[in-house]
């Protein structure tokens, strides 16, 4: 049941971004981005495909998905400013946010800094709720808006980029794949299936 729950949010991926273009690279970034576990891992690689398709452009696409990250992440930091870790721990369950999670994110922004904002926008998993401590600790805005566009980014283009190689290399390795889609799927099936179970465990 949730393989195929996970599949149908994948074609719904895709089909917003085949429909909106950019726009919906930044809606689904910024969705991924609010502490909501719709995994980059899905989206950017199928947006570089559009890219090796020619309906995209790889730095438009990086640029897309890091203005979505900052768009995200500013409601979350919000939260964590005004609602604390006590709004968190109430409503978190709501959106797979769990105590565990909060836990690790207050840990690494305790042990490395405001920089660690910088760092988590390039770490799966971790870069979905790391806006939340920021906000926790009152992080400057300029500052935590910068970090977050850089590391995004960066985040961003490498996805896009390996999706686009992907692409080029479409010819030799078709034998193996029906279609593209199904690569896509199965990578966030793995992320998204560890990521729900575990907080189904907790």
């Amino acid at each position: 049941m949730l393989e195929k729950i996970i599949v149908i949010v994948a074609t719904w991926v895709m089909s917003v971004i085949s429909t909106m273009g950019y726009g919906g690279i930044v809606l689904l970034m910024a969705i991924e981005s609010a502490c909501i576990p719709l995994p980059s891992e899905i989206i950017m690689p199928f947006a570089g495909f559009l890219v090796f398709k020619g309906v995209m452009n790889l730095w438009l696409v990086a640029l897309a998905g890091a203005l979505g990250c900052v768009v995200g992440s500013i409601p979350a930091y919000y939260v964590g400013m005004f609602g604390g870790r006590p709004l968190a721990e109430k409503y978190g369950k709501y959106i797979l946010l769990s105590k565990k999670d909060l836990d690790l994110a207050d840990h690494l922004f305790d042990k490395h800094g405001e920089i660690i904002i910088f760092i988590a926008r390039m770490l799966p998993a971790v870069r979905t709720f790391i806006a939340f401590p920021a906000g926790v600790m009152r992080m400057n805005m300029p500052k935590f808006i910068s970090y977050t566009f850089i590391g995004s980014f960066i985040w961003c283009w490498l996805l896009a980029y390996a999706g686009m190689k992907f692409g080029e290399n479409w010819v030799g390795l078709k034998v193996y794949f029906h279609q593209f889609h199904y690569l896509i799927v199965a990578t966030g099936l793995v992320f998204v299936a560890w990521y729900v179970r575990r907080h189904f465990k907790h």
